[in-house]
C-alpha cells in the first residue's frame, strides 16, 4: 500500500510538471503542431496597442505554476474480534418403584461449540498540492530565449 502511495505520487508529479511545461510553452506564443512538434504561433501572442510589436505571456512578466504534493499521509485502523465458546450441559433423572422392580432413567446431554469472528477496517489517505515557484534556473533560460528568439527553442 505505501509502495503504491509512493509510484502514485511521483507519477502524478511526472503528470503535473508535464502540464506546466506544456503551458509554458503555450505562454511563449508556441503550439502543438500536426507532428507533436512546437512551432510559433502568432495568434497566441498579445498587442499592447494598435500596429505595435506583439508579445507573449512570458515576455509581460507571466509565470507557469507548477505543483507539488507535500505532507502526504496514510492512516490504518483496523479491529479484529474473535470469540469462542464452549457449552456442556448434562442431566440425569432416575425412578424407581421398589415393589415391582420397575426402574427408570433418563438422560438429557446437550454439547454445543460457538466461534465468532469479526474484523473492521478503514483507512484515510490524505495529500496535500501546494503551489511552488518555478525552478531559477528554468526562468533564467526562459529569459534568454525571449531576449534572442532567433535561437532554437530546446
Amino acid at each position: 500500500m505505501v509502495k503504491n502511495l509512493g509510484l502514485g505520487i511521483a507519477e502524478a508529479q511526472y503528470a503535473l510538471d508535464k502540464v506546466s511545461i506544456r503551458i509554458t510553452q503555450l505562454m511563449a506564443g508556441f503550439k502543438e503542431g500536426t507532428n507533436g512538434e512546437m512551432v510559433k504561433d502568432d495568434t497566441a501572442l498579445i498587442k499592447l496597442q494598435e500596429g505595435g510589436q506583439s508579445y507573449s505571456l512570458l515576455a509581460l512578466g507571466f509565470t507557469p505554476t507548477f505543483y507539488q504534493f507535500v505532507d502526504t499521509y496514510i492512516e490504518l485502523k483496523m479491529a479484529i474480534t474473535m470469540k469462542q465458546e464452549n457449552e456442556f450441559k448434562a442431566s440425569l433423572e432416575a425412578k424407581a418403584k421398589a415393589p415391582f422392580g420397575i426402574f427408570s432413567a433418563s438422560v438429557n446431554a446437550s454439547y454445543s461449540q460457538k466461534y465468532q469472528y469479526s474484523a473492521e477496517g478503514s483507512s484515510l489517505m490524505r495529500t496535500k498540492l501546494v503551489t511552488v515557484p518555478a525552478p531559477v534556473i528554468f526562468e533564467q533560460r526562459i529569459k534568454e530565449l525571449i531576449a534572442a528568439p532567433t535561437q532554437p527553442v530546446v
